[in-house]
This record gives structure tokens, sequence and C-alpha cells, in this order.
């Protein structure tokens, strides 16, 4: 490869134009190897090539379907040619002893080696010459064909060398060359045009040094836009929470069991942000089970200890239940009133609860996405906790800081995950938040054995359910995914309820699913927690929140439909007490290789950041994230995972950049990533 200039940009300069500029940055999905002749002899099928020779034999033939067959030779192998739709104008332009050229994917068919429909044209002595370089294939808009395509950005690429390439480059040039980068400029020459020569290898694996640079800015431009928006969120005031009232220390103490010392560790980077006038905006996460929620609770008792209100939002009405039963029962011996707000909640209950939170009677609020709706009014708002921070987008967390804002002052944010992820993962696509790491589990808890079962030993696992509830013991039946439809999830996990109850006399069976109301669902946890159920049917809104000791035995059906976190949540749930403890995951036959490589993962390994690593290789860091989250979601060239090692020199340029108020900025982020740096924005 011809070594490039680095880039000379002294001053930020428009882009030659937005037409231009967008066809520029409309890079290719993959590449294709027009470059040279394969002879018919040496072809694979699979492997797309250009091949030359002559037609032997051309018919129409009449089997499943009418066909033209066209046979061609080149002296070192014969390959067939198949046609479903052509015209007699093609059937007489392939007549015996006509030389042509073409491109196409070889495949096995009946008479041996074929290519359905090939591109092809005639050749010879007057034949156009091969492609001078790869030939790329653009992901194409309705009404766009790839020819229209490469013509608009061999024009954008004209006006691109006739200018230098010096309007396109925005990084400075002392960053690019600390970092051993192409200019803009000669990498998008070569993105675009890839030389004779390039592996596609080397191409698909996106390690060539013009990719790279891409890559590169892509991540830079979303960093510094996250990097903006918490300087933004961080620019308000806040009220610095001394506690005088001493409420944490007292809450701490009145605790049946010790903080642990990662537990202790995280509240302390807490405790600081709190005390200070700015808002805090910190992301706690930590595998299933390790004390998240006291350590919020801690938090809340810091602000409430200071005279104010806090809030928890969960996502889900069973697990804003849920912490409304431990909150309260933790805060109630202390003095402090705990109130919850759902959608389900009858309209008197609703009024009474509105009324104590706006009069400041309500002292912590627990909720769902009720909790920022029109009309809730919180008297003084001092901290937002929400929790599972995946399934709610960066909108809706601002949208709760905006309930607190009063007398110009702005609540703190403390953000809870139980899907681990690494650390500089979690430093890039979080940028706005600071993050804290929960690395220690609680004692007592005991490792969960994971048993991956067929779907056809189903009447074994029931067996070994009917024995562990006789022994005293609980468990979970979490029913299959069937269909996004809730209705379609509830009705599964009713029949089969309906099945575990007769195959299982003498077994107190409950269901537990989304379409039920919030007293029904909380009278079938309250009967399970208390032991009166001996095992509960569920759909998977029982992902997270769910405690119950004395549960040691799950089942999971078809657990290949489901992601890693996923089932990483699902197992949490067992395993919380003394007992040995069990997850069965039943499959249905066959299975495709990424579910069954999902399933080794889980039954393999019980850290929940081995698994999130694993999770994000085989989903990628968009589903894993949640596509709402942050705008890391919709990168259209980097790879949080194949570019990690690129995320260190993220980081420090886009801070490099940020402290020197760089005039790139801007221009960066409008262009990777336009009107989508709104997703931080409310109003």
């Amino acid at each position: 490869m011809h070594s490039q200039p680095l880039s000379t940009a002294a001053t930020p300069a428009q882009p030659i134009s937005d037409t231009a500029d967008a066809a520029l940055f409309l890079l290719p999905s993959r590449y294709e190897d027009r470059t040279r002749i394969t002879p018919i002899g040496a072809l694979l099928p699979g492997q797309r090539a250009v091949i030359e020779g002559e037609v032997q034999l051309a018919e129409v033939v009449y089997r499943r379907r009418r066909a033209l067959l066209v046979r061609l030779s080149d002296g070192s192998g014969f390959l067939n040619l198949r046609f479903f739709y052509f015209s007699n104008a093609q059937v007489q332009g392939l007549a015996r002893g006509t030389r042509i050229r073409c491109y196409g994917e070889p495949r096995r068919g009946p008479l041996g080696l074929e290519i359905v429909h090939p591109e092809y044209r005639r050749a010879g002595a007057q034949a156009e010459p091969l492609e001078a370089a790869l030939t790329p294939v653009y992901p194409l808009t309705e009404g766009m064909t790839q020819g229209r395509l490469r013509q608009r950005i061999d024009r954008a690429l004209r006006a691109l060398d006739a200018d230098e390439g010096r309007a396109l480059d925005l990084l400075p040039a002392h960053i690019v060359t600390a970092l051993q980068l192409p200019s803009l400029g000669a990498a998008l020459r070569f993105v675009h045009h890839p030389p004779v020569g390039t592996s596609l290898e080397q191409l698909a694996c996106y390690r060539q040094p013009a990719q790279q640079r891409l890559a590169f800015e892509e991540l830079l431009a979303h960093q510094l836009s996250l990097q903006q928006l918490k300087q933004l969120i961080q620019s308000d005031p806040a009220a610095p929470l001394a506690d005088a009232a001493g409420l944490e220390r007292r809450f701490i103490a009145a605790l049946p069991f010790a903080l642990t010392g990662a537990q202790r560790r995280v509240l302390t980077e807490i405790d600081a942000n709190l005390a200070a006038d700015r808002p805090m905006v910190r992301l706690v996460q930590g595998d299933v089970g390790c004390g998240k929620t006291v350590v919020a609770a801690a938090a809340a008792a810091r602000a409430i200890g200071s005279g104010g209100q806090a809030a928890l939002m969960a996502p889900t009405e069973l697990l804003a239940e849920q912490h409304h039963r431990a909150l309260d029962a933790w805060f109630r011996p202390l003095g402090i009133t705990v109130g919850l707000l759902t959608g389900s909640l009858p309209a008197r209950t609703r009024r009474s609860v509105l009324e104590a939170a706006a009069s400041g009677e309500l002292q912590l609020l627990v909720g769902t996405h009720a909790l920022f709706q029109e009309g809730v009014q919180l008297a003084c708002l001092r901290l937002a906790i929400v929790d599972e921070q995946h399934r709610f987008g960066v909108q809706q967390r601002m949208q709760l800081k905006d309930k607190g804002a009063h007398d110009g002052l702005v609540p703190h944010q403390l953000i809870m995950t139980a899907t681990p992820i690494p650390r500089t993962l979690a430093m890039t696509a979080y940028a706005d938040l600071d993050v804290s790491v929960i690395d220690e589990l609680p004692p007592g808890r005991t490792p969960v054995t994971t048993v991956v079962i067929a779907e056809e030993k189903r009447a074994g696992v029931v067996a070994r359910i009917h024995a562990a509830c006789n022994e005293g013991r609980q468990a979970y039946w979490v029913c299959p995914l069937i269909d996004e439809s809730e209705e379609l999830r509830c009705q599964a996990a009713e029949e089969t309820a309906q099945t575990l109850m007769t195959a299982l006399p003498g077994v107190r069976v409950d269901i537990v699913h989304g379409r039920m109301n919030s007293r029904d669902k909380a009278a079938a946890m309250a009967a399970f927690k208390s032991g009166k159920t001996q095992l509960l049917v569920a759909t998977t809104v029982i992902e997270v929140g769910v405690d119950v000791p004395n549960a040691s035995l799950m089942v999971i059906e078809n657990a290949e439909r489901m992601g890693l976190a996923q089932l990483h949540q699902l197992r949490g749930r067992v395993g919380r007490g003394a007992q040995q403890s069990s997850c069965v995951l039943l499959y249905r036959s066959p299975l495709s290789p990424m579910a069954r490589s999902r399933l080794n993962t889980i039954r393999d390994s019980s850290d929940g950041f081995e698994i999130a690593r694993r999770d994000l290789e085989l989903r990628g860091p968009g589903e894993m994230l949640g596509t709402r989250q942050t705008g890391l979601a919709e990168l259209r060239v980097a790879d949080l995972i194949r570019d990690a090692d690129l995320l260190p020199q993220v980081r420090d340029t886009a801070e490099q950049m940020l402290h020197e108020q760089s005039p790139y900025i801007a221009a960066l982020r409008q262009r990777w990533i336009g009107g989508a740096e709104e997703y931080g924005r409310v109003g």
C-alpha cells in the first residue's frame, strides 16, 4: 500500500458541499475483487470471481421451471450459467463460439459448478479492461442502484482530489501525526477504491489504517458529544447533601447485614459526589445479586437526611413493587414514608400519592415511567435513582431530572444496571456518566449449577421439580418467549401452569405474568416468598427484582431464544440462600451456532462480566446497551469490540480537544451524528 501524507490542516474548513460530504461518508458494506480473471478450473463454491470463456452450448430447458443454460469453457474447465429470466435477444447473443466475461458466485448445481444470473458482457479484443481497484458494494436506498451510487461517489472523490482533501480534515494535524493515521482524504480514497492486492480478509476485519482513521473519527465524535452532554448536565447547580440528620449512618447501622467492601467503596464515591454543589451523574454497575439496591437506598437516606426527597424509577411494575416493599421495610423503622406510583394504581390511591409527593410528605417515591408523566410534582427532589439503565433512554432520565428542578437547583442522578460491561467499554458507552463497579458478591451466595437439557427430556426435569418441592424447596418455571406479543406470552404461561398442575399432584403451583393487575401479582409473589406456593410459573417479568432465598431451582423453557444477559439475569433469581441451587436450560433442536454458543457460555460461566463480554461479541453493543440510551448504539463504521484498542486514545483525544476548546468539535459531531446528537436533550 502506498504511504499517505498526514493531515496538515491548521484551521477548520467547511466541507466541500453537504451532498459531496454525505456521499463520501456512505461507506461500502463489502468489496468484490474484479481485478483479475480466475481460471474456471480453480473456482471454489461460494467464492465470487471474474471468469472469461467461450460459449460451448446455450439452450432453453423446461424442467421444474423454464431456464436458459449456457455452458462456458476456458480450457481449464467447464462452468454452467443459469438464467431464469431472459429474452430471445439474450439467447441469440449467447450463441456458440461467443466469448464472454462474467462475474458471480459459483455454487454446486445438478450438472457441476454453476452461477445463477451472473453479470456478464462480451469479451475479446474490444473488451473493457479489468477493474483497477476492488469494487465497493454499498448499502442501497430505494431508487438508487449500485452503478448510480458509484458514479455519485466518484464525482465527490474528484472534487476531493481538486481540493487535496483539506476541506474534510477536521482532526488537528498533531493528533493525526501522533496516531500515525492517514489523512481523511487519503482514507476515503482508499475505502472507496482499495488498490489491487488489498486483502479482502483484512478489509472485512477493518484493520487497514484508512479504516481505522474513520473508526477513530466516528468514536471521537460520539465521545465528544457524550462528554459535552455531561458538561451540560453538570453546568447546573445542585444542592450539596450534607445529611445533617445522620440518616445514612443510622440506615446502615440498622441493616441486618454488613455492607461488602465493594459496596462501601462505591458508597464513598457516591457520597463525595452528593456533597458537591454540582449534580452527580453516576452509573453503578454490578453483577446480579451484588447489592446495588441497598447502596442506592443509603444514597436516598443521605438525600432525605439533608431535607430533600428521593425517587427511584424501575422499568416494570413488578420490579417497582419489589423495590417499594424492600425500601418500606428498611425505612419505616426510621420514620421515613415510602410511596409507590405505577400506571395501574386506582385513581383514588394515585391522587393521594401525588398529593403527598407534591407536599413533601412522601420522602421516597418509587415508581415506573409514571414518575415523569404530566401532573407528577415533587416538592424537593434531591436524588433521582434509575434502575436497569439499559431499559430507559437518556431522554427519560433527563425528564425525571427536570421533575426535580426547584429554586434553580437540579437533583443528583444515580443510575444502576445489572448488565456489567468491561470498564473500557463502559467509560466509552457511558461517557456522560461517572462509573462505579460493585465487583463483590455478599457472603452466603451459593454458586448456581447450570445444565443444558434437550426438550425431549422434559419429563425428567418435571420429576426433579417434584423431588425438590417434596424436600421443602421452591422452584421457578420460566415460560418461553414465543412472540413479542405480551398476550401470547401470558397465554403460554397459563397453559404451562395447567400442564404442571396436572403433572405435579400435591405441589402448589401459582402463576405471575405482565398482564395481571398489581394486586394479583403482589399476592402471587407474596405467596411464593412466604413459601405457600412451591412452584411459580412466570414469563420473563421475573427477570429482575425477585428475591426468594428458599428458591433453589429454575427451569427456563426455550432458552435458545433468549440472550445471554437475560439468561444470566433469570438465573440470578436462584442461589440466594445457603442451599445448592440449579438452573435448567431447556432447548429445542436444532440449535443454531449462535444459540449453541450462548447456551455453552451461560453453562460454563457465572461471572457476569465474562458473560457480558461474550454477549457483546455475539450481539454487538447496540442490542446489549439499548438502542435509545446512547448514540454509540448507532455506530456506522466503528465497532466497540473490534476497535477496543482505539478507545483509550479516543478518550484522551476528546478530553484534549474539549480542554483546548477545539473549533473542530461541532463539525465532527455534525458529520458523524448530525441531528442524532439531540438524543441527550429534552424539550
